[in-house]
């Protein structure tokens, strides 16, 4: 089933797609990074290149998808955001973007749990924490969840 990446373009992000592109599947990522967009369209992924506070051209690029992998990093990091002033903003644009696009699954790639925003806009969520771990073994537990029936 189709999933789609917010910030793809951290390294934990490169490194979710790089497994989530080696299964059978479709890979969308979203990124504000030009040169990131290159590199993970020429591997494969089809690419939405914006401002990663734009909620409604993210909802545009997750249209039918059944997954989202949000990395929290992409909300705090130092790109530039023009739709949001903070990361709670941020997280309430992914979240009604997720909503738009009627979503059933968010993973969320970050410290703590799924912000209540994000977990209310879809069916199901869950928490990958990545205090403590390398981009491949965070990439290895979103591809697990990703393939799971259910996140529960």
């Amino acid at each position: 089933m189709p999933v789609i990446i917010i910030g793809a373009d951290t390294e934990v992000g490169v490194a979710i797609v790089e497994a989530l592109l080696s299964r059978q599947g479709e890979v969308r990522v979203f990124v504000s990074n030009p040169d990131a967009a290159a590199r993970l369209k020429r591997r494969g992924a089809k690419v939405a290149l914006g401002d990663v506070s734009d909620g409604s051209h993210i909802g545009a690029a997750a249209l039918s998808a059944f997954d989202a992998v949000l990395i929290a990093e992409a909300a705090t990091d130092d790109r530039e955001l023009s739709f949001a002033s903070d990361e709670a903003a941020v997280f309430a644009e992914w979240a009604e973007a997720l909503s738009e696009a009627a979503l059933q699954r968010a993973i969320w790639v970050g410290d703590g749990g799924v912000p209540e925003p994000i977990a209310a806009a879809v069916a199901e969520s869950a928490a990958v924490n990545t205090t403590g771990r390398g981009p491949s073994d965070i990439a290895a537990e979103v591809a697990r969840l990703d393939e799971a029936p259910t996140l529960g």
